[in-house]
């Protein structure tokens, strides 16, 4: 049962409240006033269907007023509004219908239009159920909130598509000649004003509370909108920097748009500056950043293209370091201060080393691919990296897989050291005109005590160093420990080309031996030096030689212990020519009585004048076709096995390959098998057929100088020997045995690389076999 302290409490309440609500009436007359009021603003109120005419009713104003005034001065506005909530509740099924049956429509005909009609439909029932404004902000507010709050909770997912289409369609709507709303005076009448066509539109999203819920997607749509226009205008167009339009173009499209979802409040320039710095900043970082995506993703072509694609690599490079607006209709981003990497900016530097490795694994080095484009390809990635980052990290992290695959290949050498004298085609590729000639930079410590000294950068590897060679050509050189390789090369390239002048200026190659100089230094480019003045010592003797006798010989007269090793040969030249070798080595020693000289009788070339019965025929030819036609002289029929004995030590298939010269040419016949006559009478040409042409073949000279990997070749084969005697007396040994007990032979200074290829080499030619690691003679 109640106590009596209870029922003091509820009676003191009771009437508490009866005050409140009856105010200072006698009697009940303020309590049926409060009746009277809560039912005029509870049907006011009340939500209605404004599918519905007879739902409308026309209230008078005032005395609705004066109802909420009194309901408010009782303190019931609270119950109020409660009550009005959980009625719009109850209404909610008639906004749900109309959603649903908009968005079926959307489903249906995929037409945007229909998005857009619901919007304008949830806005007006938003208008119909609003609470008047005299009510306050904290009532509009929560109905704001619950109206708000179910009409998300009963979108389906098509909406989100749907509302992210109509937002993309907004693009084609923004008229960038109308001014933005807080440009037009606010005495205007609304049917004079000239708001933009999607102005409504943004008003009715900002009234239903999308443009806060949907705020990622509608980013989401300015970027995909930028990606679409730097994939269609910037792709494969390097001859022109693509930064400087592509910010021109969202000055003038971006920023407009922008202006409705992200400042639409705003009331003059410096407002609307303020609330498009931060998102203005975010798209110009988009913007950069898929710049930079499609041009890693063309990198390797934009580098195959280097130099006509350098505004591409610009590009990567320039952009703005802060955003900002100094006018209305300028880009949020306009470049100001000072000037960034692109790269460093949008964090992509790992990315383009991982892309361009990638690329040059894929394209570049595979055995496919020659070793000159090979060079070319680097030489263009060093002045393209240089661009971009001119600290040299990206340069380091791209380059070292390439210098491995080069440092594998055994005429990267010969290549390097051709485009160095401008040998052809491969020279002048490699080497910039616009380049200074400078001695070879070398690895040199960092200098703490320089003023300009700066530090690694801070993507830079341990291995890393700033003051690595500037220079291609020191950046090509420096792929291998030593530069004596090249020298040795280089000894090798002017061998051939100095035995290769016909006319005896040399001046070219005397040119390249200065240039060579500046590089690798005089002591280097004695060797040459002593070759160039053989060849002229050669040209001054043998005017000596011809004016005391004059002889149909001019031969090249060099120092054998300066000149890298050349082809040998025993071979003898018969008849004739013998006789004019030896005549002219008579009157060589009366010249130089303390000299002798050795014929190289495989190299070089003759000019013969062959006179037959009925034509003679002119030809300019290597020695061995030389003596094969002098033996014809002596008797008209030669077999093969004859020939490989009077011209001893050549091979069979040089002489089968020397014949076939005189045949093509209408000197000789095979009568028979291994068989050959020489035709002093051209044979008749059978009636109706057309007579063979013939021609001169082209002079094959061979090459007199053997190249590096020959060289270490026949130095190698000095210690096979060696190989053999411990294979023998020791059995199976592994290589690094067997590289160790080589270096006690003398003058061995192979590394066990090298050892690892003759070995390789002696194992296909069948004379060792390896198993588990352990080398063995074959038996």
């Amino acid at each position: 049962m109640a106590t009596d302290a209870l029922r003091l409490h509820t009676a003191a309440k009771w009437q508490r409240a009866f005050e409140r609500l009856n105010g200072a009436q006698p009697g009940i007359q303020g309590l049926l006033s409060f009746s009277e009021a809560w039912k005029v603003a509870s049907d006011f109120l009340h939500p209605r269907d404004i599918n519905d005419p007879g739902s409308i009713k026309t209230h008078d104003m005032q005395q609705v007023r004066a109802a909420f005034d009194l309901i408010g001065k009782a303190k019931m506005l609270s119950m109020l509004l409660e009550n009005f909530l959980d009625d719009m509740r109850k209404q909610q099924y008639l906004v749900e219908r109309e959603v649903r049956q908009y968005l079926e429509e959307y489903e249906t005909t995929n037409q945007v239009d229909s998005v857009m009609q619901l919007i304008f439909r949830l806005v007006a029932w938003y208008n119909a159920w609003k609470p008047i404004a005299e009510l306050g902000p904290t009532i509009l507010s929560a109905y704001t909130l619950a109206f708000q709050t179910h009409i998300f909770s009963i979108f389906p997912p098509s909406f989100s598509r749907g509302f992210k289409e109509l937002i993309a369609s907004t693009f084609d709507l923004v008229n960038t000649s109308c001014p933005p709303p807080w440009a037009i005076p606010r005495d205007l009448p609304p049917t004079e004003q000239p708001p933009r066509p999607d102005y409504m539109l943004w008003t009715a999203c900002e009234t239903l509370g999308l443009l806060d819920r949907y705020e990622s997607l509608i980013s989401s749509v300015c970027y995909e909108h930028i990606e679409a226009h730097v994939y269609e205008t910037c792709a494969k167009k390097w001859d022109e920097p693509m930064l400087p339009k592509l910010r021109e173009w969202m000055t003038e499209e971006i920023v407009p748009w922008m202006i409705m979802p992200y400042a639409r409040g705003a009331r003059n320039a410096e407002e609307a500056r303020t609330m498009l710095q931060g998102v203005g900043s975010r798209f110009d970082y988009h913007a950069c950043k898929t710049l930079c995506d499609l041009r890693i993703q063309e990198i390797f072509d934009i580098i195959i293209d280097y130099p006509d694609s350098q505004s591409a690599l610009q590009d990567l490079k320039v952009a703005s370091s802060r955003p900002g607006l100094e006018d209305f209709g300028m880009m949020v981003n306009r470049v100001r201060g000072r000037l960034q990497e692109c790269l460093q900016r949008v964090d992509q530097r790992s990315q383009l080393v991982v892309t361009l490795r990638k690329a040059n694994k894929k394209r570049l080095l595979h055995p496919g691919a020659d070793t000159k484009d090979i060079l070319t390809q680097y030489v263009s990635i060093i002045r393209c990296l240089r661009i971009i980052d001119p600290p040299g990290v990206l340069l380091y992290k791209v380059a070292d897989p390439i210098r491995k695959y080069l440092r594998e290949r055994p005429d990267t050498i010969r290549c390097i050291v051709a485009s160095l004298v401008g040998d052809g085609e491969s020279g002048d590729s490699l080497v910039d005109e616009n380049e200074p000639i400078q001695p070879l930079q070398q690895m040199q410590a960092d200098d703490y005590n320089d003023p300009n000294w700066e530090p690694e950068p801070i993507d830079a590897g341990p291995d890393f160093r700033t003051n690595k060679p500037s220079d291609v050509i020191s950046t090509l050189v420096s792929i291998y420990d030593s530069k004596d390789l090249f020298v040795k090369e280089l000894q090798v390239l002017l061998t051939q080309r100095l035995l290769a002048v016909k006319d005896g200026n040399y001046e070219r190659e005397r040119r390249n031996i200065e240039i060579l100089k500046i590089r690798f230094g005089e002591a280097a480019l004695q060797v040459c030096e002593v070759m160039l003045r053989d060849m002229t010592d050669s040209r001054r003797i043998d005017q000596h030689v011809q004016a005391q006798k004059p002889m149909p010989l001019h031969p090249t007269i060099i120092s054998r212990h300066f000149w890298p090793p050349l082809q040998t040969n025993s071979f003898t030249m018969p008849g004739q020519f013998r006789e004019i070798q030896e005549s002219y080595a008579r009157e060589f020693h009366l010249f130089k009585p303390d000299k002798r000289l050795h014929w190289l009788s495989h190299l070089g070339t003759i000019k013969l004048d062959i006179e037959l019965q009925d034509r003679t025929i002119t030809a300019e030819v290597p020695p061995l076709e030389a003596s094969i036609v002098e033996l014809f002289s002596q008797k008209d029929t030669w077999t093969v096995d004859e020939l490989v004995a009077e011209l001893k030590s050549v091979e069979k298939t040089a002489i089968l390959k020397s014949l076939t010269t005189w045949i093509d040419l209408g000197v000789l016949k095979e009568e028979a098998e291994s068989r050959y006559k020489l035709l002093e009478i051209a044979e008749a040409t059978p009636s109706g057929s057309k007579a063979p042409t013939r021609s001169v073949p082209v002079v094959e000279e061979p090459t007199p100088a053997l190249t590096i990997q020959q060289q270490q070749a026949e130095q190698m084969r000095v210690y096979w020997k060696f190989i053999e005697g411990m294979l023998t007396n020791l059995g199976s040994l592994p290589l690094a045995r067997i590289q160790t007990m080589l270096k006690f032979a003398p003058g061995y200074d192979r590394t066990i690389e090298q050892l690892a290829e003759f070995m390789e080499a002696a194992r296909r030619e069948g004379l060792v076999m390896v198993k588990d690691g352990m080398w063995k003679l074959c038996r």
